[in-house]
């Protein structure tokens, strides 16, 4: 069962979620329909994470988001159904591949520049936030 949670604060119930290594990404097989979850690591930059696929067009995920954009998000304890694309606007590209490297590059000892050159961004927007009311 998915829950909905928000993500578009940076922690919540002391959880740093910028902070966290990975995201966890469930997509819709496009042959199967089987759920497909991946771990993967993500930055978030105010209502969208991104993510670099570093098999591009070619990873299982990617196909299955193009096929059916609806996936399921996982960022530390929340769960939330989103909308996955491939970002095709240059500008949104540099800013992923950016934050990525930003975050990352610092953390691990492997070089990461061509990772950050060669993969394919990817955005997953966040749904919107429901009012307190509800």
């Amino acid at each position: 069962m998915v829950r909905w949670a928000s993500a578009r604060s940076d922690s919540v119930d002391g959880t740093d979620l910028v902070g966290l290594d990975y995201c966890y990404v469930t997509t819709t097989g496009r042959s199967s329909g089987r759920p497909h979850t991946i771990e993967i690591w993500f930055a978030l930059q105010e209502d969208r994470v991104y993510l670099l696929a570093g098999g591009g067009e070619d990873s299982d995920w990617v196909k299955n988001l193009r096929a059916h954009p609806t996936v399921g998000l996982r960022l530390g304890d929340r769960d939330m159904l989103a909308h996955a694309r491939v970002v095709e606007d240059p500008e949104e590209d540099a800013l992923a591949r950016s934050l990525l490297l930003d975050k990352y590059s610092g953390r691990y000892q492997a070089d990461l520049d061509e990772w950050g050159v060669t993969a394919l961004p990817v955005a997953i927007e966040l749904p919107p936030t429901p009012d307190a009311s509800e």
